[in-house]
């Protein structure tokens, strides 16, 4: 399962993620967890030191090496500099597995342990001071929206992705490519703000969103995040001794974490398992195709010389299927 985490700067996105990725890590299920914001929170969130975090390879500083491996024998990608971030995969890629050994993995995830399991976590990257003037920060999340693009995973099988804060998620095709968004939502004007522009970006690309509610803290708050958000509200959650003193540095073991929010994390894991049954593969992929035309169109094929559109295998559908007739 896919599943992106949505949200304005501070609504709490981060922290979220970090509890679903501890969840998950609880029940033993291979887990990619994916650092998507040029903040570079979510690696402390799951108790990197600065150091630890610091360290974490980052993916666009490996992109050459992820579009030579997922390219593979595809005979319509002439070489991996004509890839671009929202290349698709066709006949003769290679596709990502979430639990596998690849180069991609080897060079761009670290093993983070947690109580009860271990997730592979994989970031962008900073956006530093050597990048300005010369690169746009969207162009840091292209390797992960590229890895999504090739990526097959099945029942049981999580990537967890911290997206970019606001309506920066729309920058690129990557905020159709999971089975869920959750959408963290603090009972504020501006705090549903960012969840107006999603939903209305995200209805004509079917895209699966509910809405987290948190800092909540009494009737009042659930009363303006139910009059805001309608249905798309799945749950809330409150204050958490377990989230502060995880943010000082010094966590208990997961298992303390208050019962009711440890009943908000199952009751979004059970959300997230039921869209597995709702996938379709086909929608998927020509929405795969549909953005890699206009990024093709609109700055692509200028910028590496090649008609980016002839990358595209008409004959080719993403699904759990596909990847037993591609080399692994």
């Amino acid at each position: 399962m896919k599943i992106g985490f949505v949200g304005k700067g501070g609504s709490g996105k981060t922290t979220l993620s970090s509890l679903f990725i501890r969840h998950l890590a609880t029940t033993g299920a291979p887990v990619v967890a994916v650092d998507a914001d040029i903040n570079q929170h979510l690696g402390p969130a799951l108790g990197l030191d600065d150091a630890e975090a610091a360290a974490l390879p980052p993916m666009g500083g490996h992109l050459p090496l992820i579009k030579e491996y997922l390219r593979g024998d595809n005979p319509r990608i002439a070489s991996a500099e004509t890839m671009i971030k929202t290349t698709p995969p066709g006949r003769g890629s290679r596709l990502l597995r979430v639990d596998e050994e690849n180069p991609v993995y080897a060079a761009c995830a670290r093993p983070v342990r947690l109580d009860g399991g271990e997730v592979r976590l994989m970031a962008t990257g900073p956006f530093t001071e050597s990048d300005l003037g010369v690169a746009c920060y969207h162009s840091k999340v292209g390797a992960v929206e590229l890895c999504l693009n090739h990526l097959v995973d099945g029942a049981g099988e999580y990537v967890v992705v911290d997206m970019t804060a606001g309506s920066d998620s729309f920058a690129s095709g990557m905020f159709t490519r999971f089975d869920m968004t959750f959408l963290v939502a603090e009972p504020t004007r501006k705090g549903v703000s960012v969840y107006r522009q999603y939903r209305e970006y995200a209805r004509d690309y079917g895209v699966a969103l509910c809405v987290v509610g948190n800092k909540v803290q009494g009737p009042d708050d659930l009363e303006f995040l139910r009059e805001e958000v309608g249905e798309d509200l799945l749950v809330t959650v409150g204050h958490s001794d377990w989230v502060r003193a995880m943010e000082k540095g010094r966590p208990p073991h997961f298992s303390a974490l208050e019962a009711e929010n440890r009943a908000a994390l199952e009751t979004l894991l059970a959300t997230a398992d039921a869209a597995y049954g709702l996938r379709d593969w086909e929608r998927y992929t020509r929405q795969m195709v549909h953005f890699h035309r206009k990024n093709a169109e609109s700055w692509g094929n200028e910028r590496t010389g090649a008609d980016l559109a002839a990358q595209i295998d008409p004959e080719f559908v993403l699904s759990e299927d596909a990847v037993l007739a591609l080399p692994g």
